[in-house]
């Protein structure tokens, strides 16, 4: 037991007159791990030939415990000597993951250290240690991207072709994590190694969010809070001498239904984006609404309809779409081409159009109105009308129209306020504007009544100005629920 003795200190331990070896090693090798991990933290390879030649098994031992291995401190030191032995007696450490799920190459390839990267790739234990996925599927080449450590980039790429198409948990490959982390050196390197691998198509690939690398590029500058070169990255992709401009499918849709030119446009103009949206459109680039006018025009225009009559016979009837009825699906509202944004917009300017007209049919009513007091009459002088009062309408006399006009005008009125208190919900100041439109209806209901000679009719205005503002969206939430119109849903 000279050795094991020396282990514990010259302390042995007997059950029933005999010696527990079990116990007497597994407590040993619990003194030497502490010993073999300040080894590998400075590198001895003395220190842990020592320890080893006192238990062999120590290595074997520390594995099962939850401390890291002595390979990955002494890969994260940079202890390039205290690698390599290591590699030689335990080679199955390059596979085990700490507890935050990095392997001795994901930390060695992040920090840069390529000697010890090129020793753990000179194993043949395990070919797949490049695409080994540690913590959100990530492999070494998603850290090396990351922290663009372009040196170490080509040596993992040649280990392993396809790890350059591996994603992570969130469906980003080592493309996205480029771009996502402005290395656009390291992104260069990856575009190269994708075309002499002959598989540029990686390049169209999506996150879990739809978006490639080009609608990456172009809404990372505005989301991620960085200062990100996204101009390179459409130079890169799409510019005039780029090896990538004929693969690039610059019209791939995200989960949004938004191209990379959508998305370029739905933001602020910045100092740069004019350049960019030019490299867009000469690829040939398209908003995500003009995509759908276009398959739509070409579906309607080359239709066919095959019908058999008989076993030797089969006629085509091939038909377009009249004029007038494709220039009605060109400007029909789809919910798929347009973006909510600008159907809102769209929404409140129609609405506030209508507001403005059906105002200024209250300051300018049809026939006009009386400039003084008095009444009509006829070439002979007799009154034909009842008296009338400077100010009031013209109409106004025709009870019949102008209650007509009054009820109609009033109904778009006070629908167009209502849509636009709709479209407005949420925005900034919507109190202060509350008011203004509050305002507004009063000054239209004095209005309308200061110009109404008709007494009856004068009431009858009052009782439709206090009933509408409540009435318009009882009876639009009716009409949607239950009558189910069409295009009211």
């Amino acid at each position: 037991m000279g050795r094991l003795g020396q282990c514990r200190g010259d302390e042995t331990e007997e059950t029933n007159g005999q010696l527990n070896l079990p116990l007497l090693l597994l407590s040993s090798c619990t003194r030497m791990d502490r010993r073999l991990i300040v080894a590998a933290q400075m590198g001895d390879v003395d220190l842990l030939l020592n320890l080893i030649q006192y238990n062999p098994l120590i290595l074997h031992y520390v594995s099962l415990t939850e401390e890291e291995t002595p390979l990955y401190i002494a890969s994260m030191a940079g202890h390039l000597n205290f690698v390599r032995k290591i590699l030689e007696l335990r080679p199955k450490f390059t596979e085990v993951l700490n507890q935050d799920g990095f392997s001795p190459l994901h930390i060695t390839s992040a920090n840069g250290y390529l000697e010890i990267v090129k020793e753990l790739l000179s194993l043949n234990v395990n070919r797949d240690l490049c695409t080994l996925m540690g913590r959100d599927k990530r492999i070494p080449l998603h850290y090396v991207v990351i922290k663009g450590r372009i040196h170490v980039m080509d040596k993992l790429l040649a280990a392993s072709l396809d790890s350059v198409e591996h994603v992570t948990v969130r469906g980003k490959t080592a493309l996205h994590l480029a771009v996502k982390n402005n290395q656009i050196e390291a992104l260069r390197v990856l575009v190269e190694h994708l075309k002499n691998i002959k598989k540029e198509g990686v390049l169209n690939m999506e996150d879990e969010h739809g978006s490639t690398i080009l609608h990456l590029a172009i809404s990372g500058r505005y989301h991620l809070g960085k200062s990100i070169n996204y101009e390179q990255v459409v130079d890169l992709l799409l510019g005039e001498h780029s090896i990538t401009r004929a693969v690039v499918e610059v019209n791939s849709l995200n989960k949004n239904n938004l191209t990379a030119l959508d998305v370029l446009l739905s933001f602020q103009r910045r100092a740069g984006d004019r350049e960019i949206e030019d490299v867009l459109r000469q690829a040939s680039a398209k908003r995500a609404r003009d995509l759908h006018t276009s398959t739509l025009a070409l579906t309607s225009q080359n239709q066919g309809v095959t019908t058999n009559l008989s076993n030797d016979w089969s006629v085509t009837i091939e038909w377009t779409l009249p004029p007038g009825r494709q220039l009605l699906d060109y400007f029909k509202y789809d919910k798929f081409r347009d973006s909510s944004s600008e159907t809102r917009n769209t929404m409140l300017v129609i609405a506030i159009l209508i507001a403005t007209a059906t105002y200024q049919a209250v300051l300018s009513p049809p026939g006009g109105d009386n400039t003084n007091n008095g009444t009509n009459s006829t070439n002979n002088g007799t009154d034909t009308t009842k008296p009338h009062i400077a100010g009031q309408s013209v109409m106004s006399s025709l009870s019949v129209f102008w209650c007509l006009f009054l009820v109609s005008n009033s109904v778009g009125f006070f629908t167009s306020l209502y849509m636009i208190n709709v479209l407005t919900r949420g925005f900034p100041s919507q109190l202060e504007l509350q008011v203004s439109m509050c305002a507004l209806a009063i000054t239209y209901d004095i209005s309308m009544i200061s110009m109404t000679s008709n007494n009856v009719l004068s009431v009858l205005f009052i009782v439709v100005s206090i009933a509408l503002p409540l009435v318009i969206p009882i009876a639009t939430v009716v009409a949607r629920n239950h009558l189910k119109w069409p295009g009211v849903a």
